[in-house]
């Protein structure tokens, strides 16, 4: 089949080479204008670090060469704990315009490290006009908006139809950063059917927007390989959509028909999502195997060869007792004698290739297991940067102790955010590891009220730990309740011991031997954490 969007996204690639070669004078900075800067394929999206709490500003919207005629503005209000934005675009046509697989506009808010947030849908009225009111946790940020298969999408794809222009009045701070930004080459959202054969391209004129985009996302999944990877989210998409598409035929109204629609591109997103991760950990698990394989091969190769050295030692005895009873004639034995020799040396050479094969298979096993222990020591040390941290025979435990929340809740302080987003930081830099966050208390309450609080507090830790990007897939939480005391509970101090969270990090990527710290003996955070009263005992249940 054609890969028709394939050829679309190099043709865009084109594009931007030139437009880049075309526009590379370097751009003056403005009055208190930031020079954040967030490289978008060939072209370059301006950046702003709002002031935080610092009232409203202004930016501007300007279509680029794939829309010039749109336009627009976003007022960025700065408010407690968060960005307010409304954002206004016009003069905004069809996504379909560039072709039957983009049928939305999604508004993306870019860090100057490049990371994307989808900000929502945009959706243009008859006019080409939309309005869009939404927040955001960032702090610096580029606006640009993209035309995209639906709403759910986790990436912006390469057509960039509008981008922010700033004002010579925006406030904001300056600071440089350059920044590489991740965008989609026409990977993830390549499927090997023709665009004109997708299903909202065979719709009837007036089938609602937010079921078409459903229909367009179930395909792109089954396309990716969902039906394998990911059936239950699939089947899960494929409901709801089935569901959407009885509401439609029954003239239900586009808010039933919209909500059922939109859970099933949501659904069908995830069930794609998951099936490229999976994807992902076939193609690590076939490496590991090839290496293995390999390992394996240069085991037999070193046995083959030993094998082989003997076999040429005996040769050589035998041709010695052979020159010996031919003692009696001169010629002959000189002429036996030469030959030995020529056999032992050819066997030599070949039993010292052997050698130096096995002492080669052998240093490639250690230098595996060393690279290993040295990521876990340098993950520990880390770690411990940061909290309390041990290498035990189950993995890294990270001791998060009852302090960082306040006496009888699960909410963190903010002390504990910060630090869990320093532990975020960390963690990513290994994707492959698995986090198990456990829960505990003290004996003091009811069993069920210590439960519930230790689970809660597990899953706030996890719930953080996702937020700052570490993936779901990978943190566990489990809520213990008083179980595992590390200490007597019927002393306040012991109490306040067992008043804890754990964080156990392991993973094959850092290996299962357990290094020089023992559970008896952690390493000191250069960092202590902060102290205060003992939790007092819940009420009664």
């Amino acid at each position: 089949m054609k890969r028709y969007l394939v050829a679309l996204s190099a043709s865009l690639l084109i594009a931007a080479a030139v437009w880049a070669q075309e526009n590379s004078t370097p751009v003056e900075p403005m009055d208190q204008t930031p020079v954040f800067r967030v490289k978008v394929i060939s072209r370059t999206t301006k950046a702003v670090n709002y002031r935080h709490r610092g009232g409203s500003t202004m930016v501007d919207f300007k279509g680029t060469s794939l829309m010039p005629e749109a336009g627009g503005r976003a007022k960025v209000e700065g408010k407690e704990g968060r960005l307010a934005i409304s954002a206004e675009l016009t003069r905004m046509p069809p996504a379909t315009k560039f072709g039957g697989q983009y049928l939305t506009y999604v508004l993306w808010a870019v860090t100057p490290e490049g990371r994307p947030v989808n900000l929502g849908e945009v959706v243009p009225n008859n006019d080409g006009k939309s309005k869009l009111d939404v927040t955001s946790d960032l702090q610096a940020f580029g606006l640009l908006v993209t035309a995209e298969p639906y709403f759910a999408v986790t990436h912006p794809s390469q057509l960039v139809v509008v981008e922010n222009v700033i004002r010579q009045e925006t406030k904001g701070f300056e600071e440089a950063i350059d920044a590489k930004f991740d965008m989609l080459e026409g990977g993830q959202y390549t499927i090997d059917i023709p665009a004109d054969q997708l299903p909202s391209s065979k719709a009837a004129p007036n089938t609602p927007l937010d079921l078409l985009e459903a229909r367009n996302a179930v395909a792109i999944a089954k396309a990716a390989g969902a039906q394998q990877y990911a059936a239950d989210s699939l089947s899960k998409a494929e409901d709801s959509l089935t569901r959407a598409e009885g509401y439609l035929q029954r003239k239900q109204g586009r808010t039933p028909i919209g909500t059922v629609a939109r859970a099933a591109t949501q659904t069908a997103e995830d069930a794609r999502i998951l099936t490229l991760q999976k994807k992902e950990e076939e193609r690590v698990a076939a490496e590991k195997r090839a290496m293995q394989e390999a390992q394996e091969k240069a085991e037999a190769d070193a046995k083959a060869a030993a094998e082989a050295e003997a076999k040429a030692k005996a040769q050589a005895e035998e041709d010695a007792r052979q020159r010996a009873q031919a003692e009696a004639d001169r010629q002959a034995a000189e002429k036996a004698q030469a030959e030995a020799l020529a056999q032992q040396q050819q066997a030599q050479a070949e039993a010292e290739k052997a050698r130096l094969a096995a002492e080669e298979a052998e240093r490639q096993k250690q230098e595996a297991i060393r690279q290993k222990e040295e990521m876990r020591a340098r993950l520990l040390r880390q770690l411990n940067q940061v909290l309390d941290t041990r290498d035990t025979d189950r993995g890294l435990v990270v001791s998060m102790p009852d302090v960082l929340f306040d006496p009888g809740q699960y909410t963190l302080k903010s002390a504990a955010r910060e630090r869990l987003a320093r532990i975020s930081g960390i963690v990513l830099a290994y994707p492959d590891l698995k986090l198990q966050i456990e829960g505990y208390t003290d004996s003091i309450g009811s069993d069920e009220f210590n439960q519930r609080l230790s689970e809660k507090r597990a899953a706030t830790v996890r719930d953080y730990l996702v937020d700052n990007g570490v993936s779901i897939n990978n943190v566990f939480a489990h809520g213990l309740g008083k179980a595992n005391p590390i200490a007597d509970n019927s002393t306040s101090a012991g109490r306040k011991l067992n008043r804890r969270v754990e964080m156990i990090v392991s993973g094959d990527v850092i290996g299962d031997v357990v290094g020089t710290q023992t559970e008896s003996q952690p390493v000191t955070p250069t960092t202590p954490a902060p102290t205060e009263p003992s939790q007092p005992a819940p009420p009664p249940q």
